[in-house]
């Protein structure tokens, strides 16, 4: 089948609702060739969960062969302060630099560490959504959904409040987030390349504080170690910002969108948080798609894949594919319990904070079922144009 009969992440219409085109990727083979991003498609569970495990894929390739050895170009010179910070971050590293800061920066993310957060977050979750119900209802992302991360991470960093630059984090976040998507615009790169310039420059001057005046905060504990060059430091405290909100904020509108759409908002419960914030994950995955390279040969299906491709692994496709969520794969259910869902990744790019992102979404549906039981749509959810990074621009509500 030709991909791009059913497969247009430009489409409006296609971004609002590809489930029914993953569907029909999925009847009709393990791969597709998709021409117009020069990727093969990867639609099923399976498939997708063991090539998120596969050493023989990464996420660069530039640790083991030259852009000359892997027939690609290099990248754009003009995006150049994009590509540095992208480049050392956590997400974007493979072999011993990977394991090395991954070592690291996991001490942050141990379970005892954010169960330490708990009340903390709670607190955060039940004001914000206190306000949000003194006022009638208002903009859910802007008044709870993106506060909420932003505020946990920034803490979590050392950046102070008093900061004017901390205002700034959520619009830098996008502007990078930008060159996520799919071809992305040369518009969307210059953009990309300014967050990225002041982002950088801002957290080489926290870092030169913190030298100075340590606190008890992760950028402290990062420049205290010897193993980390400044730019490793800085790059993963933009990844952890960027990563540590963007599926938090996009899985709270997307599921209170969800829920308050399929009538099922007041199912939601107390004794069903836990399943329901995972199945909200599953049922309409923030990321949609993650991006990685051949390494080695590898088959699938039947289809040789050779060193030098780019795989494009369908995370939406796989967390609703009915061979492994069975029937009701299609279906809202709060209490399904087998939930495997890939949303979070695997093997050793598997989400760090994956953890806190449960706690912040358990906490923040947790208050708004207490405080607006009888919540509702006040407009339609008005989403964004983009197709990896799965999110709304608003989503107004009534109290």
């Amino acid at each position: 089948m030709d991909a791009a009969a059913v497969f247009d992440p430009w489409s409006p219409e296609f971004v609002a609702d590809p489930y029914p085109a993953y569907a029909r990727l999925r009847e009709t083979g393990r791969v597709h060739w998709y021409g117009r991003t020069r990727q093969w498609l990867v639609p099923h569970h399976a498939d997708v969960s063991a090539l998120l495990r596969d050493r023989r894929l990464g996420r660069t390739y530039t640790h083991r062969f030259t852009h000359e050895e892997f027939g690609r170009e290099a990248p754009d010179p003009r995006h150049e302060p994009f590509h540095t910070l992208n480049d050392h971050g956590l997400l974007d590293l493979e072999g011993a630099d990977h394991a090395r800061i991954r070592r690291l920066v996991s001490r942050a993310f141990t379970p005892r560490t954010v169960e330490r957060l708990a009340p903390t977050v709670r607190e955060l979750a039940d004001g914000l959504v206190a306000e949000l119900v003194a006022a009638g209802g208002g903009d859910l992302q802007a008044a709870v959904a993106e506060p909420l991360p932003v505020a946990v991470i920034a803490a979590m960093l050392g950046i102070p409040e008093s900061d004017e630059e901390r205002a700034m984090l959520r619009p830098w976040s996008a502007a990078i987030c930008g060159m996520f998507e799919l071809n992305p615009s040369e518009e969307t790169a210059r953009a990309a390349v300014r967050a990225s310039v002041d982002f950088s420059d801002y957290l080489r001057r926290l870092i030169a504080r913190r030298r100075s005046d340590p606190g008890d905060d992760l950028v402290s504990a990062l420049v205290g170690v010897e193993e980390l060059t400044e730019q490793e430091s800085v790059s993963t405290c933009v990844l952890l910002l960027n990563a540590g909100h963007e599926a938090t904020v996009n899985t709270t509108v997307g599921g209170v969108g969800t829920l308050l759409r399929h009538d099922a908002w007041p199912s939601l419960s107390a004794g069903n948080l836990s399943t329901a914030v995972d199945e909200l994950l599953r049922y309409d995955t923030p990321l949609q798609m993650f991006e990685r390279w051949v390494l080695d040969d590898i088959e699938v299906g039947g289809t040789v894949i050779p060193r030098g491709a780019q795989v494009a692994l369908l995370l939406g496709s796989a967390n609703r594919d009915p061979a492994r969520f069975g029937p009701t794969a299609d279906a809202l259910d709060l209490t399904r319990a087998d939930n495997p869902h890939v949303t979070f990744g695997a093997g050793i790019h598997y989400c760090l904070g994956a953890p806190l992102a449960r706690l912040e979404l358990g906490a923040v549906f947790r208050a708004l079922r207490e405080r607006a039981p009888g919540l509702r749509l006040a407009a339609d959810p008005v989403r964004k144009p983009g197709y990896v990074i799965r999110g709304f621009e608003s989503l107004l509500v009534e109290v």
